[in-house]
């Protein structure tokens, strides 16, 4: 008897998004318009938010199939605005991505209370908030997959680069996303974390041509230099595919080795 051949193996496959709708926010500048990017290579469509409608527009048209909207993660009437007009267009909502953040360095005694609130309502709540929205058609569906983006200082202190209410969200990111992760995981929804190192963004400003942190980068990071642009993708296509469809609760730092330390 002639022994059937097992069927070809096709990994990449797995990362593949076809048919399914992402929603990016913080997606008008940085890390946000390369994970946009990315998904709708990958086949999805993706839903772009962010306050800045000029530039969500103008990813929009290089994004065939996208929806930009223009949200002020820091309301709440915007996020649900953002929600709505999702399932108004497509119908589902398959991939979330809590990319957006707020910090800048402000010693503990300079700090203010209008300052890490302000970073609690766009870093945490806009995420618990953006997560329960999405989750309602998440749950009737029985699949989807969040990532939250958090940051490796969600794991250590970040001083000398003192910032202690970006420090504090993002620690909170990373532990609402364990909770989610196991309120929803019989449900059929994975919740992660992805905890990026220093990578260019508006957030980081001048920091990949400045000489003083560069050093500073070489001194402390395993590899000793930035992310460069697509040394994220990876991670975020893993988290978001059914690549990885068995994980749920964690935080992927993509740190260059600065936390192994």
């Amino acid at each position: 008897m002639a022994v059937s051949e097992p069927p070809p193996i096709d990994p990449l496959s797995m990362f593949r998004l076809d048919g399914q709708v992402a929603i990016v926010t913080g997606a008008s500048s940085g890390l946000g318009v390369r994970f946009a990017r990315v998904l709708h290579a990958v086949g999805a469509q993706v839903v772009l938010a962010a306050r800045r409608l000029d530039r969500l527009e103008a990813l929009a048209e290089e994004l065939p199939g996208s929806l930009a909207v223009a949200t002020d993660l820091s309301l709440e009437a915007d996020r649900e605005r953002l929600v709505a007009e999702t399932l108004d267009r497509f119908g589902r909502v398959d991939v979330l991505v809590n990319n957006a953040g707020v910090g800048q360095q402000t010693s503990m005694e300079n700090e203010t209370v209008d300052q890490f609130r302000f970073a609690m309502e766009v870093n945490v709540t806009a995420i618990w908030h953006l997560s329960k929205l999405c989750g309602v058609p998440m749950v009737a569906a029985g699949s989807g997959s969040i990532i939250n983006v958090a940051s490796m200082m969600g794991h250590v202190a970040s001083t000398p680069v003192k910032q202690a209410h970006y420090c504090a969200s993002k620690g909170a990111v990373v532990n609402l996303t364990r909770e989610l992760a196991a309120q929803w995981g019989r449900k059929g929804i994975r919740v992660n974390a992805l905890s990026p190192g220093w990578f260019k963004s508006e957030m980081t400003g001048d920091m990949d041509t400045d000489e003083s942190s560069q050093q500073f980068v070489k001194a402390n990071a395993a590899l000793p230099r930035m992310g460069a642009d697509d040394e994220l993708d990876g991670a975020l296509l893993l988290l978001a595919s059914r690549a990885g469809g068995y994980m749920t609760g964690h935080s992927l730092l993509v740190d260059g080795g600065w936390t192994a330390r």
